[in-house]
């Protein structure tokens, strides 16, 4: 057991939230100000940093505070803060803003939340943010991808809360830090230990939290994030019943359950350090810093974006300007023969061990293969079972991806007939030139243009599969950033298959019944794909098809194969 002394249940907190006459007297003034409406994230941030969370932030940083907390893990004051929160607007909102002047920030259903007295507009260099605060700038990584949508401008000032966002789930599991240390004071808790999770706990989690608890004399503070996740991660309403399933198995109730909506940067170390920090603010003594604590999945050459024991040893070098104690932890695998989890270290020399990572966990579920019981309990298992049904049962999206008269379209539409012709799922076509023209009327062809086009129909396509349908999707669809975005909505709620339509340019050409290749060639239609503009063949594509060597029927024969061995269909 650890011996060291109690700390403080965390510091001053922060309280942002008016006054109930101020909040009214907001609402009235607010009616004559500019109004920027908050993303999910924003929204994220703006009721942590409202409820002291994020103590001891006063606001979204101004330009000196985040140039220190990106270079120096600091804010310009010395204070330790390892993440930049910064509240990033549009240029429309930017252009009517002075300094002084105020700026309503309202929810996407124009609720006003906070309002900001603007005292500095900025503009990031998000590429050297993403370098200094993920360790990288590739897009690969999603919290640099994130940032690299990102509106130009941040807006930086006096920040009132007038009404924190509204839950209407699991209100009961929401807590405030204010809340959550009186709640650690009514049960007589001294000693508690915080555990940080976005995916549903299996034994090794629940065995990690036992040895945390033990190890510090300590109860357990299960503190899931049900903000801003990752694409492709279990939703929080099945994690959450995941999490109440697995509480009584905490001996003598020395465990409770509270959600935190926080939205995630992915960050690796920095982020660790930030959990950390964040749930000092709620008033745990201990935290659990394991193994590439909040690191992304690998590069696409399969190595990791952080080493394995990175966070742990950032937590350590600062654990003395923390009030909290960071508690780390290597992995834990099965021992067969030992029936139980143990330290990979202490496994014996030859000794069997076993391991499922979340990221195999998830795979398992898509794929409806087993969860074995030493690794997910059957509780925890049933419920996950009731969000992922096996794969005869689930939607999928089918993205087809080439070049303008590649057969995309035609190929698609054969596939379309021999769907409904199979039966059993709802099929919808979302052709490029019909999207173009019920969706996306008001969109140009310039770069930004075309990747909103293609995350649209990503988003319908990804409805249409949570919703046990089959969506075929014929897009030019060049680049591929937005192909990927696309397959992580995708695959969040059901499958996906990338098809690339690799049909020749010159072969193309010779269809092509408008002209549109000679207009482009004559330099009058600019940025056309594959002449004047670059089309990035996919490296993930699960089919390639190219229809001068097989027909459109044989193509769309081999696409519902490989349905078929993926187990959509019976065989």
């Amino acid at each position: 057991m650890i011996t060291a002394p109690v700390r403080p249940h965390g510091g001053t907190l922060v309280d942002l939230l008016a006054t109930s006459d101020r909040a009214d007297e907001l609402r009235k003034l607010a009616l004559e100000w500019p109004s920027w409406v908050l993303t999910p994230r924003q929204l994220c941030d703006l009721e942590l940093l409202g409820n002291g969370a994020f103590s001891p932030l006063r606001g979204f940083l101004d330009s000196a505070d985040y140039e220190s907390v990106c270079t120096a893990m600091r804010l310009a004051d010395g204070t330790l803060w390892p993440i930049p929160i910064t509240l990033d607007v549009g240029a429309d909102v930017a252009s009517q803003l002075e300094l002084g002047q105020s700026l309503s920030l309202r929810d996407p259903e124009g609720v006003l939340r906070g309002v900001i007295e603007v005292s500095e507009l900025f503009v990031p260099d998000r590429y050297a943010e993403a370098a200094a605060v993920f360790g990288t700038s590739e897009p690969a990584h999603p919290g640099a991808a994130t940032l690299y949508r990102t509106n130009p401008y941040c807006v930086a000032g006096r920040l009132e809360i007038v009404a924190p966002p509204e839950h209407y789930d699991h209100r009961a599991l929401r807590h405030t830090p204010a809340e959550l240390r009186a709640e650690f004071a009514r049960r007589g808790w001294q000693r508690i230990v915080a555990f940080n999770t976005r995916n549903p706990m299996h034994r090794a989690h629940v065995e990690l939290t036992r040895r945390a608890a033990a190890d510090a004399g300590a109860a357990v503070l299960l503190h899931p994030v049900v903000g801003v996740t990752v694409p492709g991660d279990i939703d929080h309403f099945t994690r959450v019943r995941c999490y109440q399933a697995v509480l009584p198995s905490y001996p003598n109730c020395g465990a409770m359950l509270s959600l935190l909506p926080l939205a995630m940067r992915m960050g690796g170390p920095r982020e660790a350090l930030w959990h950390a920090i964040i749930r000092q603010n709620y008033g745990a003594t201990h935290f659990i810093v394991g193994r590439d604590h909040a690191g992304p999945a690998s590069r696409a050459d399969g190595s990791p974006f952080y080493a394995p024991y990175a966070a742990q040893e950032l937590l350590a070098r600062h654990a003395k300007e923390l009030d909290i104690v960071p508690l780390a932890y290597g992995e834990l695998v099965y021992s067969p023969d030992q029936d139980a989890f143990l330290p990979a270290a202490e496994v014996p020399e030859g000794g069997e061990s076993w391991s499922i990572s979340g990221s195999e966990q998830r795979r398992r579920l898509v794929t409806g293969e087993d969860l074995p019981e030493w690794f997910t309990p059957p509780e925890i298992a049933a419920e996950l079972r009731r969000r992922y049904p096996p794969r005869q049962r689930q939607g999928f999206t089918i993205l087809f991806t080439g070049l303008s008269g590649a057969g995309k379209s035609t190929v698609a539409n054969v596939l379309r007939i021999k769907l409904l012709e199979h039966g059993g799922r709802q099929v919808t076509l979302l052709d490029g030139d019909v999207v173009r023209h019920h969706l996306s009327s008001e969109l140009g062809f310039s770069r930004e243009h075309r990747d909103l086009n293609v995350r649209r129909v990503g988003f319908v396509a990804s409805e249409i599969t949570r919703n046990g349908g089959a969506a075929l999707c014929a897009l030019i669809a060049p680049f591929s950033e937005p192909r990927r975005e696309v397959r992580q909505m995708v695959e969040a709620v059901g499958g996906f298959v990338l098809v690339h339509v690799a049909t020749g340019i010159d072969v193309c050409e010779q269809r092509d019944r408008k002209g549109l290749y000679a207009k482009a060639r004559a330099g009058n239609l600019p940025g056309f794909t594959g002449v004047s503009d670059p089309y990035e063949v996919p490296d993930d594509a699960e089919i390639v098809v190219d229809t001068a060597e097989e027909s459109a029927g044989e193509a769309a024969d081999r696409i519902l194969a490989h349905l078929t061995e993926q187990g959509y269909f019976r065989a």
